[in-house]
């Protein structure tokens, strides 16, 4: 067994310590003892010796994370050796390539700077950095909707300019910028700002990009209207029939039908089938015919427009330079919430996770990868919103709680006896979803396979698909394929996230409600003003990105945790409401690496 992890929050916020050889001595000499020391200059010195303690502090944080991770280092390669890695790795390379791909296309047509090879190579470098170096390898980073938006909001503004510069070579000095202040950040242990963030602005943030989801999906359909219109047709049923099928497959799962290991291998191989399937259909018989649209890709290994890969940032105007600085603290800001709630919510108190995180450590490198980004012309890769927390769940280890064959006989017979009483007394028979009723509900996670080799894994196909061969097949699938994808893993997402269970529990039956429910001792008054206050967030930074200021999105964003801090607490909530509604994200052990929580 390794040695407990230091903990971060005595290092890093003790007071600074004082030697007895400072404190004021009456008739002290100084080394030549001519000159005593007078007390008044002694207290200087301590304040001038706290003033700059903070110093001391610089590099601390990134150092006690590679001190708490370095101990399980090996262990990350060895407990790859698990057969739940098998079914991750497919479950997140489908959901993490091809969204990012289909995010890119507006991009990729719009800018003619960037093309599929550049997504690609973004999403296997980010993989490579962060499950190799990373101290948080569960966290599946690669290119998100915000940094499309972001990178087209560029242009949109930069175009417009009379003489308007080279676009990679400002977006490159952007990415250099935002590289230098993730660099900083880190270094200053800013990380720890992260104590504040709860789950107010995790389930907003995630709210907002599940109808990011949604939204895109519809975008991907509709710009097939204006030009094949049967193939549009055909987009719109695949789109449909992936939706449906996916989600059939997740439902399966949690029924009581088939054994539990079918159960099992429809909830992790359930969304790549309906992909395949879906896609195929496309080339069957009539839907063949209407010849829908399919991925665009390039040359293997060859970026958009057979520029160089290395871009040469550096010859760009001294004045460009100068105005790239602001978007560059714009796009820390979008990457300092979205790459850490992504980390925080891959490491959920949700998760029995063992092994620590490492925050400050893997805002550094994400710093290195937004510099290579910029220099070989990527689409900068930062943490994803739902697949880092999906990924975790996909490496879920299920057991029972008890082995006891007695006491599984005396709940079986319990259930049923509390079902055929509620069917007799002429109530509503207790839903299969109910966990009484659920015979899968009695096994709960019991260990995460916390290893690195499944985000590497999933990296590393990303890299295959640059060859030949395999660019010819991701040309095979059609678009509309994708926009089933983009909707099914928005609505899962929305499905689980905490605004849409405090809403669903306005419209669910009382009768049905579980006893046990802790939103029943919190005033549904103040679960209303609660989920409105989250709302006018999710509201407001929603519509900033349909406009022309949609480059000013991440502020919103960043905004929600004083909104959280500041402002919730002084509405009339009580201290027990105000601990149901919202609580920290992450457990005790997780948030310590920040130095504990809010």
């Amino acid at each position: 067994m390794s040695s407990p992890a230091p903990s971060h929050r005595d290092a890093q916020d003790s007071p600074p310590h004082v030697d007895a050889a400072e404190k004021p001595k009456s008739n002290s000499r100084n080394v030549s003892g001519i000159f005593s020391v007078s007390p008044t200059i002694t207290l200087r010195k301590i304040g001038t010796f706290r003033r700059f303690s903070w110093i001391r502090k610089v590099g601390s944080g990134i150092l006690l994370d590679i001190r708490a991770r370095a101990p399980w280092y090996i262990s990350d390669w060895k407990d790859a050796w698990n057969y739940r890695v098998v079914p991750a790795t497919a479950l997140i390379f489908f959901a993490n390539v091809l969204p990012g791909i289909a995010f890119s296309l507006d991009l990729i047509e719009t800018t003619e700077q960037y093309g599929v090879a550049e997504v690609l190579l973004a999403s296997f470098m980010a993989a490579f950095v962060f499950s190799v170096l990373g101290a948080q390898p569960l966290t599946i980073a690669g290119v998100t909707g915000p940094i499309t938006v972001f990178n087209k909001t560029i242009f949109d503004v930069i175009k417009r300019a009379k003489d308007p510069p080279v676009y990679l070579h400002f977006i490159g000095w952007v990415y250099l910028w935002a590289a230098i202040i993730h660099w900083i950040t880190a270094i200053l242990n800013a990380c720890n700002f992260l104590r504040y963030v709860t789950l107010f602005s995790c389930d907003t943030f995630g709210f907002y990009v599940s109808w990011v989801y949604l939204q895109y999906g519809i975008q991907v359909t509709t710009r097939q209207l204006h030009g094949n219109t049967a193939g549009a047709f055909v987009s719109i049923i695949l789109a449909l029939l992936m939706l449906v099928t996916s989600f059939l497959f997740l439902s399966l799962s949690k029924k009581s039908l088939f054994h539990r290991h079918v159960r099992r291998f429809l909830a992790d191989y359930g969304m790549p089938i309906s992909l395949v399937a879906s896609s195929a259909m496309a080339y069957w018989g009539r839907f063949n015919a209407a010849n829908p649209s399919t991925l665009p890709v390039g040359r293997a290994f060859q970026p958009a427009g057979g520029r160089e890969w290395l871009v040469k940032f550096w010859q760009l105007d001294g004045k460009w330079v100068g105005i790239a600085l602001p978007f560059g603290i714009v796009l820390w800001i979008l990457f300092f919430f979205d790459h850490n709630v992504s980390s925080l919510m891959a490491q959920s108190s949700e998760f029995p996770l063992r092994k620590p995180p490492g925050f400050h450590w893997d805002f550094f490198l994400l710093g290195v990868t937004t510099f290579v980004a910029g220099l070989l012309g990527l689409p900068a890769p930062n943490g994803l919103i739902p697949q880092a927390p999906i990924h975790t769940e996909s490496l879920l280890v299920l057991g029972r709680p008890f082995n006891d064959k007695k006491k599984d006989e005396e709940e079986t017979a319990t259930s049923q006896s509390v079902i055929r009483r509620s069917t007799q007394d002429g109530e509503n028979p207790i839903s299969e979803h109910h966990p009484l009723a659920d015979p899968t509900a009695r096994e709960i996670p019991v260990a995460v396979v916390e290893q690195r080799v499944s985000n590497l894994a999933q990296g590393s196909l990303c890299l295959v698909l640059l060859t030949g061969p395999f660019l010819h097949v991701l040309n095979l699938i059609p678009r509309g394929v994708l926009a089933g994808l983009f909707w099914f893993m928005g609505a899962d997402a929305l499905r689980g996230n905490g605004i849409t269970k405090k809403i669903l529990y306005f419209l669910r039956d009382k009768n049905l409600t579980p006893a046990n429910e802790p939103l029943r001792k919190v005033r549904k008054s103040r679960i209303l003003l609660f989920v409105v206050v989250q709302l006018v967030g999710f509201g407001a930074t929603f519509a900033i990105t349909q406009t022309i200021a949609a480059i000013g999105f991440p502020v919103i964003i960043m905004l929600l945790i004083p909104l959280r801090v500041f402002l919730i607490p002084r509405l009339p909530f009580t201290a027990e409401e105000l601990a149901i509604l919202d609580r920290p994200t992450a457990s005790p052990f997780t948030m310590e690496s920040v130095g504990g929580s809010l």
